[in-house]
């Protein structure tokens, strides 16, 4: 009798293990997969673009940056999306500006860390650090802020990631094997002639960098780091495939507020952010099996947070399960499932008909270890699908060795369209080298375009 009641229980209990493990908050919220993952950024700096430690390029944000303002921005994370947590980023002067708003900042953000669990870290550069800076300094920069904001915060605090914008590789090493940090927001996907620096060719979804260039997956453990390199903010893939402002539009437009609210006005605005969301928590999620949005809300930025608000509120209605946690957090959970670079991503978007999301378009992308492909077609006409980006990451690549804002890589066609080999070419008029390394992932294509 004993036995037939344990027989009984045994599945149950173990099914309510299972339960517990995944709810949000418990054992099981460390895992990547059957989860959607959002992560939201901050930045907090003096100037616009602190290109060193003291030279500057652009406009003096003192005055945008108050306690006031800050306490009204974390309010409306908080309201609009209870219990998450965010990653404040500071730069190297904002890290040591002594002026009385400053100070006020810094014991703020220090609270919202013991309140919400927030995580403080460093920028270096406000975004573009290699195009301004050699490596070894900004090596020194993250040494010597890092021990700043440890001693800030105290009680022994490390941060698990750093943001960068974009970081090279050798810096990123640093980063993993000096530092013990082991996630950095190092790319903006898709960023070409636009902003101070150039960085398209990469993996939207958390990639480890290779050695020779911090755009390329590491193919083995001798180009190998350690360093989960994470996008800065996603981007609406119809947009992103073109040229910074190229036919009149913004190809950074996706779930950041300037392309959209400050563009298009709050309500299409959240539209498009919505939009952008919805390709990595709907289809996204099915194709991949976690979804992950990502987003950096400069303090600096003219926009009432009532909107932020209004974006975390309908992401957490309509994605119930979404998980607002730190960028360090995230990283380490995809570290943690993934230790070398197994991943197969892959996106499939309609166009919002806002802005470059054009309406009548379908942009399909394929993201593995080898290589990324970009196919677009119209809606209505799959036979009008073409390769608008190739990019072999078996080749040889190798970053600047002087500092400019140039760190794209670049393949045999790129979706931005501004060389002569761009031009949108049909999947079998691809060298036969890229159809093989395609037929090997995705040989359904191949049948699909016949």
């Amino acid at each position: 009798m004993y036995k037939k009641i344990f027989d009984i229980i045994l599945p149950l209990l173990i099914l309510s293990a299972i339960a517990w493990a995944q709810t949000p908050g418990k054992a099981g919220s460390n895992a990547l997969m059957g989860h959607r993952f959002l992560t939201f950024n901050t930045v907090i700096r003096v100037n616009q673009i602190e290109v060193s430690r003291d030279r500057n390029v652009g406009e003096d944000e003192r005055a945008l940056h108050t306690p006031e303002k800050v306490k009204a921005f974390r309010n409306a994370v908080a309201e609009g999306f209870p219990g998450g947590k965010m990653t404040w980023a500071f730069s190297w002067l904002a890290l040591n500006d002594t002026s009385k708003n400053y100070r006020e900042i810094r014991a703020l953000v220090i609270g919202y860390h013991h309140t919400y669990g927030d995580e403080i870290t460093f920028i270096p550069g406000a975004y573009f650090a290699n195009a301004y800076n050699t490596t070894e300094q900004v090596n020194k920069d993250i040494h010597d802020a890092l021990n700043i904001i440890s001693r800030m915060v105290g009680n022994g605090y490390r941060p698990t990631s750093i943001v960068a914008g974009f970081l090279s590789s050798e810096n990123q090493q640093y980063l993993a094997e000096t530092e013990n940090i082991h996630v950095c927001q190092g790319n903006i996907w898709s960023q070409f002639s636009i902003d101070n620096q150039d960085g398209d060719g990469s993996v939207a979804y958390p990639f480890y960098p290779s050695k020779e260039h911090f755009c390329k997956p590491a193919q083995d453990r001798s180009d190998f780091i350690d360093c989960v390199n994470l996008d800065g903010w996603s981007v609406d893939f119809l947009a992103g495939r073109r040229a910074g402002f190229a036919h009149g539009f913004n190809s950074r437009m996706g779930v950041g507020p300037i392309e959209t609210i400050g563009r298009y006005g709050p309500d299409t605005g959240l539209k498009e952010m919505m939009h952008t969301t919805a390709i990595h928590f709907d289809e996204g999620f099915k194709l991949n099996g976690f979804g992950w949005v990502t987003n950096c809300w400069e303090l600096s930025l003219p926009y009432n947070p009532a909107y932020l608000k209004r974006w975390l509120s309908q992401v957490r209605e309509r994605w119930p399960d979404t998980r607002l946690i730190t960028q360090g957090e995230f990283g380490l959970i995809w570290r943690k499932y993934y230790r070398r670079n197994t991943f197969n991503y892959r996106f499939v978007e309609r166009g919002s008909g806002i802005g470059g999301s054009d309406a009548d378009k379908e942009i399909r992308w394929f993201m593995n270890k080898d290589f990324r492909l970009a196919l677009l077609r119209n809606n209505d006409d799959a036979s009008s699908e073409k390769v608008i980006d190739f990019t072999d990451y078996d080749l040889p690549a190798h970053e600047p060795a002087e500092m400019t804002r140039k760190w794209s890589l670049l393949g045999d066609i790129n979706q931005k369209q501004t060389r002569a080999q761009d031009k949108p070419v049909p999947l079998d008029s691809l060298s036969k080298h890229a159809q093989s390394l395609i037929l090997r992932h995705y040989p359904y294509l191949f049948n699909s375009s016949k």
